[in-house]
């Protein structure tokens, strides 16, 4: 078995709603070994290493669906073993995975394997470790060479995939925060590959780093980082806090120790989870020793009156006291049998323990202050404590160090709850955490004493969310209902355009109405990120990168997204859900690549973002494939946009009070109208669009009729609308290579970056619209990754509409030879009747453009396809044409006929002995 290929798709996509991953897996000779022909001895050996198998539905629906499969009839193929295998693999490692399916892609021995992820590289390591996995345990006849390697470890691999898994995995914290958000529907991104998360989108974002917020000020975590000024800040509102000295040498901590009064705590100035802590210390040598295991963590070292209690945590979020947990330190119960050290690891096999924060809880460590509090008693590792006998490891409760958690919430006094709030306040912290010593949490501290040892900003949740007895807290609800109260936004509206053509110029349009409405816009399109109309990022952006770019912009209010094709297939849409989703039309373009071979395969990756349309999903009611689309969309309103107001579906949709908008002939020529729940509202006549040309460009007439209908469906106010719609033009400046004019040549030219057989149709149909006195001339090519059919479709649909012919390829061959596109294009253009002389091959893209722009003649029109539309564009406005022969001897020509015209010496005649007269008529030589 070979892996060929592997794709992370990071949002809705061809295969699922949510992220997958999809393996291209080639089994060769073992497509001829199914399950049942390799035998029970395979299968019962894969179950004893993966037990949870057992559990897997499959397509049964219920536990041991999967075994059926394996060992029912023919059995299965090794592609869908592995699917099963990488999904129980992530799952093993604490990961919530389900989803997966296995399909052929239609090439012998090869199948598509698709299964859900958390995190992608954990995905990606499950296939690669499940391919190994399954390798090892075919007969040796039948594993490939170096397929397994030779110390291969099946337990060792799986423990270094859970650690590997684990690394990456979200804190507790963290995932609380995110589960949290999900709860309420509040979209998440992560930044980074640790706890740096945004929530929100746009300029409703709000970014957690563990449990630090947007909202919390720097200068209380500096405070509240640093013991000794927090100390005096709760000491002068007189909250109670233990005696305290700041030390910077050990003979200094020996001396403070003996002023504050033995017992003491020495602890690092800015450490954190209780590393370098040292407690309940009665003589000067402990306190030296325990001073130079502060100083491994912060220069600075506290000593501190030690107050007896019980270690207490109290959560403070946004003025609340949420949560209260007792933290018992790190410690191992004595059974009359085992060593302390037997016991250790008897408490770490624990399921709920792990490494740092990776678990609920930790794993029991020995250390320096370990082995110190076993001297203390008189005991070493290999002392067998009694029955019963509770033999601490650590002096502090943290989690993080091996200690467990007991809610007390309930039993919290006012006094205390109030004390915890009013600390939390003090220092300036949103989210804080109190570590308070008391005997009795249920009791006033002004009644039995207590102290607050130290505010943590950044407190952890798991004791809160996971503890070891007691009910489990929301310690992370409140924080969002922090960050985003009921009722305030936190999802951009979200415009999803798709389709084969069109798609950039009415993401334009509905950008520019938006713009025009006063909203800040973040706009994807085939020629970079937009936001608020500058342009950001330069380049091909209608990908998963380029939504992630605007979604997570702080300026953005609005995005609109034009979302191809390459990218749904490449990585999906990188975002969850839309609010509105267009699909303009599906067109012959593409095919053959990426395993797209049909138009109708073509139109399900359209479909996408339709599919997952919240608001509305807007429809072309004249395209067939689109109209079909209605069936598949969960959206609340399904908006049709027809060219034919005597559509006899669209007509039947808005009699039941639907929404459709549809081109409309009155006395004054086309209006654009709009029907919603049996209002008929009259927007705009298309000859005031500008874009639209006079009605020439129908295309565009088409186009704006989409940018209505989003933008209604998006709630743009009907003014607005119209406003942009007049206003948007097609300059080069506001639709790059969409039906760009230039006029201020004798002749006009035309430029647009139609590339397929519709787009190319649809720019010859308004050629034909203008009346051109002149001869009509088209740059046309054919990008080289299409196949031959599509490259010969693009010359169909320009023969017939001009006189002259310039045939050209694009500056990237696609694996073409240099002149392969451009004789394609010639070759049909000849079997269409073209004449050859009409006929002309300039394989290079500038020189195609310059020869065209040479060959005009005043009162001509050029239509140039081009694929660099930028430099094409500054060829055509920087081109000089020859309006008449100056030299620096000779005075200006100016003839009404070849009469007039004088006598010229070789030479005087430049760029094709041509010369023009003040009213554009072309002179030539007498023996022309």
């Amino acid at each position: 078995m070979q892996i060929k290929e592997r794709a992370v798709y990071q949002g809705p996509s061809l295969y699922a709603h949510f992220p997958v991953i999809r393996l291209v897996l080639d089994l060769g000779p073992l497509e001829e070994w199914p399950t049942t022909r390799l035998g029970h001895e395979f299968i019962d050996r894969l179950l004893e290493l993966l037990p949870g198998l057992a559990e897997h539905g499959c397509s049964f629906g219920e536990p041991g669906g999967f075994i059926r499969r394996m060992t029912e009839e023919e059995g299965t193929w090794l592609g869908h073993v592995l699917e099963h295998v990488a999904i129980e693999l992530q799952n093993a490692a604490g990961e919530h995975v389900t989803f997966g399916k296995t399909r052929g892609t239609g090439d012998p021995g090869q199948y598509d394997v698709v299964y859900e992820y958390e995190q992608a590289e954990v995905g990606l390591e499950a296939g690669r470790v499940a391919l190994i996995l399954l390798h090892s345990l075919l007969p040796s006849d039948l594993q490939p060479p170096g397929a397994v390697p030779p110390d291969y470890d099946w337990e060792r691999e799986r423990e270094d995939f859970i650690r590997f898994a684990q690394r990456r995995a979200l804190g507790p914290s963290t995932a609380s925060l995110v589960k949290a958000a999900e709860e309420r529907a509040i979209p998440w991104i992560r930044l980074n590959e640790y706890s740096l998360i945004q929530f929100g989108h746009g300029r409703y974002q709000q970014r957690i780093q563990a449990t630090v917020t947007t909202r919390t000020p720097h200068i209380a975590v500096e405070i509240a980082s640093d013991k000794e000024e927090t100390n005096r800040i709760l000491e002068a509102l007189g909250l109670p806090v233990p005696k305290q000295r700041l030390v910077y040498r050990e003979d200094e901590a020996a001396i403070q120790a003996e002023r504050v009064g033995y017992p003491v705590v020495v602890k690092p100035l800015n450490a954190n989870h209780g590393r370098g802590v040292s407690l309940d210390l009665t003589d000067a040598d402990h306190v030296r020793t325990a001073f130079g295991q502060a100083r491994k963590h912060s220069r600075g070292v506290l000593v501190e009156k030690f107050l007896s209690g019980l270690d207490h945590r109290m959560l403070v979020i946004n003025g609340n006291l949420i949560a209260v947990s007792k933290r018992v330190p790190g410690h191992v119960v004595g059974d009359g049998t085992h060593t302390v050290e037997e016991l250790v690891e008897i408490v770490n096999q624990d399921p709920r323990r792990g490494v740092g924060h990776e678990k609920v809880l930790t794993r029991l460590e020995f250390d320096y202050q370990a082995d110190r509090l076993l001297k203390n008693l008189g005991y070493t590792r290999s002392t067998v404590p009694s029955e019963g006998e509770v033999v601490y490891l650590r002096t502090t409760a943290n989690l993080s160090t091996g200690g467990t958690a007991v809610d007390v919430t309930d039993v919290v006094h006012p006094d205390n709850a109030a004390m915890a709030i009013r600390a939390v306040t003090a220092i300036g912290l949103d989210v804080g955490g109190v570590d308070f010593l008391t005997e009795d949490i249920s009791r006033s501290y002004r009644d039995i004493g207590g102290g607050i040892c130290e505010i943590n900003a950044a407190p952890g949740f798991r004791m809160h969310v996971a503890p070891s007895e007691g009910t489990a807290r929301d310690a992370a609800g409140p924080v969002m209902d922090m960050l985003f109260p009921p009722g305030t936004p936190s999802q951009l509206p979200i415009a999803a355009i798709t389709g084969t053509n069109g798609k950039t110029t009415t993401a334009r349009m509905l950008a520019h109405i938006h713009k025009l409405a006063g909203r800040t816009v973040g706009l994807t399109t085939t020629d970079g990120v937009y936001i608020d109309g500058q342009r950001t990022v330069a380049g091909d952006m209608t990908g998963p990168v380029a939504a992630r770019m605007v979604l997570s912009d702080p300026f953005v209010d609005v995005a609109v997204l034009e979302t191809a094709r390459g990218g749904l297939l490449r990585a999906g849409m990188g975002y969850a859900y839309c609010d509105v989703a267009a699909c303009l039309n599906v067109a012959e373009d593409h095919l053959g690549l990426r395993g797209i071979e049909t138009i109708e395969q073509l139109a399900g990756v359209k479909r996408i973002p339709v599919e997952v349309a919240r608001d509305t999903a807007v429809l072309n009611a004249d395209d067939p494939l689109c109209l079909r689309m209605a069936d598949y969309t969960d959206a609340e309103n399904v908006c049709y946009v027809t060219m034919s107001p005597l559509h006899p579906l669209v007509r039947e949709h808005i009699r039941a009070g639907g929404r459709g908008v549809v081109l409309e002939e009155g006395m004054n020529g086309h209006m654009i109208t709009i029907y919603d729940k049996g209002t008929h509202i009259p927007l705009l006549w298309t000859h005031l669009i500008p874009a639209a040309l006079e009605g020439r460009a129908l295309h565009n007439v088409q186009n704006a009729m989409f940018a209505a209908a989003l933008a209604y469906s998006m709630g743009v106010k009907l003014e607005d609308i119209q406003h942009g719609l007049r206003t948007f033009d097609t300059t080069f400046f506001q639709a790059p290579g969409r039906t760009n004019i230039f006029d201020e040549h004798p002749f006009k030219v035309i430029l647009d970056y139609g590339h397929n057989p519709a787009a190319v149709k649809a720019m010859c149909r308004m050629v034909d619209g203008f009346e051109t006195p002149g001869r009509r001339i088209c740059v046309l090519a054919g990008p080289g990754d299409r196949r031959d059919e599509d490259i010969r479709g693009i010359a169909r649909a320009t023969a017939g509409h001009f006189d002259r012919y310039v045939c050209r390829r694009d500056d990237g061959l696609r694996g073409r030879s240099p002149t392969e596109v451009p004789e394609l294009l010639r070759d049909e253009l000849l079997a269409a009747g073209i004449p050859s002389e009409q006929i002309d091959v300039v394989p290079e893209e500038a020189a195609a453009v310059d020869h065209a722009l040479q060959m005009a003649q005043p009162g001509d029109l050029l239509l140039v396809f081009a694929d660099n539309v930028t430099r094409g564009w500054k060829q055509i406005i920087n081109f000089t044409p020859v309006a008449a022969v100056e030299t620096a001897d000779k005075p200006k020509v100016v003839a009404s006929d070849l009469s007039d015209l004088p006598a010229f010496a070789e030479g005087d005649l430049l760029l094709q002995d041509l010369v023009r007269d003040e009213r554009g008529v072309r002179l030539a030589r007498d023996d022309d």
